[in-house]
């Protein structure tokens, strides 16, 4: 009976617990009448309660923190008031605050140096099928999933899923495993960003000529090698370009391996501790100072991006660059590594899976329509990724045609990118100067958003772990120091001369598409299969007014967690050590501690599902209903604190629990 039909089950323990009473007191046949008619009403309210009442019960317990006292900020709970406790969360001073934020966290250099590298390798126009298949069924899901999972519960990367389904908390210390090693090497971008930017400040390019100290006899001007007579004349073969040996032998002044790390490059390191410092004003008020930063941030990257588009559009050789970009190659869409590529990028893209989406979205309102705005959020996000493939592809289409090469020979990604190509092309423009700086300063912007907006991340997540500790007087701007500065001497051993042998290992394993795959993963198990997709859509519809469109939680419950499954098993089946430049293989050791960094966050989930179980005591089936939390307002839900043995749990809303004593609780014969 408990387990067929426990509503009945429920209102039979009722009246035997109203039995002795009854018995025992005089009472007339019109007060037992009156008391079990009362107790009926009662039952039945509560077992079919109202759609309307069962939201606002989850409101009244999962937004507990952020019920405003009179006069208090969102977030100040009265009993903390009362004990002197500072204000627990910040929000959003406008909605422009929030969007602004979103935008330029995700919208970085991936977006400019991989996109469009990604497309023209991977089919150009017929890349974007596989891509948009992955957008819809993917990227765009889970990116909403974590904003409105951080606006609902008004928590940080970890501590959301402590509340939302304890036993699988370990998604949140996964993300943050992630997050601070990307931290650690993103922000070793803007480091030699920043000195590029410096260099630019001179009379000519310094990577434009070959008669610097740092140039070998191997260095040919690009005036003289598109002279083939005077090639053939000087009998040179085996010749660097002067762009290369100024990346290389001066920014890098690479070693020959990983095993020889070197000094460290004090040009670079005061570069690097010039990014960690504006990183750090930038986000060491909360949201207060991010939400006014991004203002610059976040919308200046946007303006020079038109710019350099139209100045590349109207290039000689444009046009070839464009058509070598989106011509379609259907034939590739049969390789495996395409639909790789595709999958990794969004995931990429959207900086999801790191806690940060989660992070800002703690800071909205309750009511703020989030599910419109990620939509918004996500066009800008792809469309930004598109229009940059033709500011790059034009300008690269130019440098081929005045060099006399394929657009293949001169086409890059990631730092070659940026570092190489893109600098060499605007050496040939008309002031290159002007055309460095600004593209320099766009990239800068590009980077340094999404690096502080990470932190940012990092830090809520890791300051709402101990809220009563870290958020009272300068303790928060004081631990924002002190994890920006290890951040900082972790990041040293990049600016040595071995620096970019352990820089590409970071970025090749530690926030590989492979450890997000796995923590999207089981997102949505947690919330789809665990916690319930009609029941957070009943939390979404509670917060924004209306359910979205199905094909949400139709992504969460199937489509991402196959697509991620499929993406995940193809990329260790296609699995290729690493290598720099196609010519050096790592060492042994080296991928072995690639793989520790990539391990050490998708340990994290099943490790806490083990610790949970075994730190838990009573009977098994006690352990499992209290950690799979099921969904609640449901018959399951009802059962479970009605009928079974109570478990203290500060996930379940205890207003929303009947009066009435369970069986297990009674004594005498009546139990």
């Amino acid at each position: 009976l408990p387990h067929t039909h426990p509503h009945l089950f429920v209102r039979h323990c009722i009246s035997v617990s109203l039995c002795p009473a009854l018995n025992t007191a005089q009472t007339g046949s019109y007060s037992f009448a009156h008391t079990i008619e009362n107790k009926s009403f009662l039952l039945d309210k509560l077992s079919y309660m109202a759609q309307k009442e069962k939201l606002q019960c989850l409101k009244d317990f999962h937004k507990d923190t952020l019920k405003p006292s009179p006069g208090k900020s969102p977030g100040t709970r009265p009993e903390d008031e009362a004990e002197g406790k500072p204000v627990q969360r910040e929000k959003w001073n406008s909605k422009l605050d929030f969007i602004l934020s979103v935008a330029g966290g995700f919208v970085g250099l991936g977006n400019v140096w991989r996109f469009p590298y990604l497309c023209y390798k991977n089919g150009g126009g017929a890349f974007l099928i596989p891509y948009f298949i992955f957008l819809f069924g993917g990227g765009l899901p889970v990116f909403f999933l974590e904003v409105a999972l951080g606006q609902y519960t008004s928590e940080g990367g970890i501590t959301c899923w402590e509340k939302l389904c304890p036993i699988f908390t370990g998604i949140g210390y996964a993300s943050i495993v992630i997050v601070s090693l990307l931290n650690i090497y993103y922000i070793v971008i803007l480091a030699w960003g920043l000195y590029y930017l410096f260099q630019c400040f001179q009379p000519e390019l310094p990577w434009a000529k070959c008669k610097n100290p740092w140039n070998t006899d191997r260095c040919v001007e690009d005036t003289v090698r598109k002279n083939k007579t005077l090639m053939l004349a000087a009998n040179i073969t085996n010749f660097t370009s002067p762009v290369t040996e100024f990346w290389e032998r001066n920014v890098l002044s690479i070693s020959s391996g990983i095993d020889e790390i070197g000094e460290v490059k004090w040009d670079l390191a005061l570069c690097l501790l010039g990014v960690w410092v504006i990183c750090f004003f930038c986000i060491w008020k909360g949201v207060k100072s991010t939400g006014k930063v991004v203002y610059v941030t976040a919308t200046f990257p946007f303006v020079m991006l038109i710019i350099l588009l139209i100045r590349g559009v109207t290039l000689p050789g444009a046009s070839e660059g464009i058509k070598f970009y989106l011509y379609p190659d259907l034939q590739r869409l049969k390789d495996p590594e395409v639909w790789i590529d595709a999958g990794t990028q969004i995931f990429f893209s959207y900086a999801i899976c790191l806690g940060a989406m989660t992070s800002l979205g703690s800071y909205n309102k309750y009511k703020y329509n989030c599910y419109r705005d990620c939509l918004l959020l996500g066009g800008l996000n792809s469309g930004t990724s598109f229009v940059s493939g033709f500011a790059i592809f034009s300008v690269l289409g130019f440098m081929a045609q005045e060099q006399g090469v394929d657009i293949a020979d001169v086409a890059e990604s990631g730092p070659g990118l940026a570092f190489i190509a893109y600098p060499k092309a605007v050496s040939m423009m008309p002031l290159p100067t002007f055309w460095a700086i600004l593209f320099f300063i766009m990239l800068l912007l590009l980077g340094l958003d999404s690096q502080f907006v990470e932190v940012e991340g990092q830090i809520t997540s890791l300051v709402d772990l101990y809220p009563s500790f870290l958020r009272k007087g300068y303790r928060r701007e004081l631990f924002i120091a002190t994890v920006c500065s290890i951040s900082y001497l972790l990041g040293l051993t990049m600016v040595t001369r071995g620096g970019m042998y352990v820089f590409q290992l970071f970025d090749y394993y530690a926030a590989s598409g492979v450890c997000l795959l796995w923590v999207a993963f089981f997102e949505c198990i947690a919330v789809a299969w665990v916690y319930g997709v009609d029941n957070f859509y009943d939390a979404i519809e509670d917060m924004i007014g209306y359910r979205p469109n199905p094909w949400m939680k139709w992504s969460w419950s199937l489509i991402t967690p196959l697509l991620c499954v499929g993406c995940f098993v193809f990329s260790l089946v296609k699995y290729k050590p690493l290598t720099y430049n196609k010519v050096y293989e790592y060492p042994d050791w080296s991928i072995g501690v690639g793989w520790t960094l990539a391990l050490a966050s998708m340990i994290c989930i099943p490790m806490v599902v083990v610790i949970k179980i075994i730190q838990s005591d009573g009977p098994f089936i006690e352990v499992k209903l209290f950690f799979l939390s099921p969904p609640r307002g449901s018959r399951l839900w009802q059962l479970r604190w009605e009928v079974l043995a109570p478990v203290q749990s500060t996930t379940v809303p205890r207003a929303c629990l009947p009066s009435w004593p369970t069986p297990w609780t009674l004594t005498g014969t009546t139990a």
